[in-house]
């Protein structure tokens, strides 16, 4: 942002003359940073829900925001960005109730039921838009890479998980990278099905969840995975000389 300054000399005939102008730069505070950074993703939560993934646009958020579209990209560079952040900060609230209600003597499973359905309960106003969102943000296909618009979500999701995992000691550590990309494909799977879940309650998708949950922990009590050694015996068939 630049501030326009007009150095006045005379008037001839009526008419302003100016000497010359100067730009300078108009310093933002942080606090109005802060307020037009909330107000987009206030504001972007909003066109999300009403007007659908597809049909919001950087500048469409910029207009109802009642800023410049140049002004969004100093905050995201992209509306992916926009929701990654919506979903993050839920997730992280979701998580601060779930680490405030666990007590200690849960199972794996039970552990990690009420880690997603937490999750899953805060993002309910995010619904409308995130079954549409969820291919570009969190593909089960994408390769891992700190530049994917959903990286952040994965990243912290799974770190939550191969915590609780370890607390309960089921498996060795590290875990296998197979695992867990096991794991994030049922969650991914879990997640997709919620989003246009018109059960009671959501009733399937905690049936779906309950049956995802007890697949990955039986793959974890088998030996980290359910591929694992028909993964190792390939490894040291192809490793083996002649």
């Amino acid at each position: 942002m630049s501030a326009l300054t007009l150095f006045l000399t005379r008037r001839v005939d009526g008419v302003i003359l100016y000497e010359h102008a100067h730009i300078s730069p108009v310093k933002v505070d942080l606090q109005t940073k802060v307020a037009t950074r909330q107000r987009i993703l206030t504001v972007a939560a909003r066109l999300f829900a009403r007007v659908g993934w597809e049909r919001a646009t950087t500048r469409s958020i910029a207009t109802s925001a009642g800023i410049a579209a140049g002004t969004l990209f100093n905050y995201f560079p992209s509306k992916e960005a926009i929701a990654v952040t919506l979903i993050s900060d839920v997730l992280a609230k979701a998580k601060e109730e779930f680490e405030e209600r666990r007590r200690g003597g849960e199972s794996l499973e039970e552990d990690l039921f009420s880690y997603i359905w937490t999750g899953l309960r805060y993002l309910q106003p995010s619904k409308t838009f995130l079954g549409c969102a969820l291919e570009t943000l969190l593909s089960p296909l994408a390769r891992s890479s700190p530049d994917h618009p959903g990286e952040l979500i994965r990243t912290e999701h799974l770190e939550t998980v191969e915590r609780l995992i370890a607390s309960h000691r089921r498996v060795r550590q590290p875990l296998s990278a197979l695992t867990m990309q096991l794991y994030w494909t049922l969650y991914l799977g879990v997640l997709a099905y919620w989003a246009t879940d018109v059960s009671p309650k959501q009733e399937d998708t905690m049936a779906l969840l309950d049956q995802s949950l007890m697949l990955f922990v039986a793959s974890l009590e088998a030996g980290a995975s359910p591929f694992g050694d028909a993964c190792s015996e390939r490894e040291e068939t192809n490793e083996s000389p002649g």
